[in-house]
């Protein structure tokens, strides 16, 4: 009975450690939501206007650029809401709050570049087949001033960018609608210069291939995070290692190491330290130490004398209870 106390001791401690991550990071969201809120006005007046001079200068490569900047502001609402979302604190039924809706909100953005990829792509192809001639001066223009409105955006998610898959699914969106933009602009002055009405179609294939390239990593680690593997940063080997390193524990099983969001970690693990419970501070101490030098935000330590015996294995009931720490 009194390991189980123990163990909630544990854990209360690991989420009053993980409140404080939150103030600490307050600053954070709130600098995002302006960024959010900035580039998606800045994007979406964009669209209209783009659109509208692709339609005049019979450019289908402006007019898919405006499409594919249409995708990016919806992604941008998404991956804003979910940065929201992930602030919500934890209620009834989402004991986490709402942080996992950033990893769906990552896996979303990256299902929808692919989908405008393959609209580029299809429409790229038919203009080989039917060239028709383009204004070339209008195309280069608004598509320079894409240029500048992409790049601005994605300058304003470059530095969050770095530690958070959402924030870099939005910046991936707009670096590479300013490649696209770019890619548009070329284009424009080739076609002015040569009359070449295939550089157009062929520029955008290359372009859509640059972006699926650099969109299926953020698409296969938003995967992984939502089927709850050891996020990337986080050495599994080595968390165990330093858990079964501390003094009286003879054994560490049980250890699960997955994603809350797309920012904080969360480990379970069942710690057999025969001399019995070895007092909060020490506790304390461990669960300060994984999140300094491992990255994990939430932490659960039940604390066992290996007076039963504990399998092992990872079948069944065991992983459902490991879970359900």
């Amino acid at each position: 009975m009194s390991n189980h106390q123990h163990d909630h001791h544990a854990h209360d401690h690991g989420h009053g450690h993980g409140f404080g991550h939150h103030h600490h990071h307050m600053p954070d969201p709130a600098g995002n939501g302006r960024a959010f809120a900035l580039a998606i006005g800045v994007n979406a007046l964009f669209v209209v206007i783009e659109f509208a001079y692709g339609f005049m200068a019979n450019s289908t490569a402006l007019m898919a650029d405006a499409g594919h900047n249409l995708s990016d502001v919806l992604g941008l609402m998404l991956a804003w809401g979910a940065a929201r979302l992930a602030l919500s604190a934890p209620s009834g039924r989402y004991t986490y709050g709402l942080r996992g809706s950033s990893i769906l909100a990552a896996m979303g953005n990256g299902l929808l570049l692919m989908v405008a990829c393959g609209a580029i792509a299809w429409e790229a192809v038919h203009r080989f087949n039917a060239p028709a001639p383009v204004e070339g001066l209008t195309v280069t223009v608004v598509a320079a001033i894409g240029v500048a409105i992409n790049g601005f955006s994605a300058w304003l998610f470059l530095a969050g960018s770095k530690g958070d898959l959402n924030l870099r699914g939005a910046y991936l969106h707009m670096a590479a609608d300013a490649a696209i933009s770019l890619g548009v602009v070329i284009s424009g002055l080739v076609i002015m210069s040569t009359g070449w009405a295939w550089i157009d179609p062929a520029v955008s294939l290359l372009i859509v291939l640059v972006i699926v390239l650099s969109t299926w990593s953020l698409l296969r680690e938003s995967v992984q995070l939502s089927m709850a593997a050891v996020p990337p940063g986080v050495d599994a080997g080595a968390v165990h290692a330093y858990l079964a390193g501390q003094p009286g524990v003879k054994e560490v099983h049980d250890l699960h190491i997955w994603a809350l969001s797309t920012t904080e970690n969360a480990l379970t693990a069942h710690v057999v330290m025969p001399g019995g419970y070895p007092g909060d501070q020490v506790l304390d101490a461990m669960v300060a130490k994984l999140r300094s030098d491992f990255a994990i935000h939430h932490c659960t330590l039940q604390v066992e004398e290996g007076t039963t015996q504990h399998d092992c294995a990872l079948e069944g009931h065991d992983a459902h209870a490991a879970h359900a720490h």
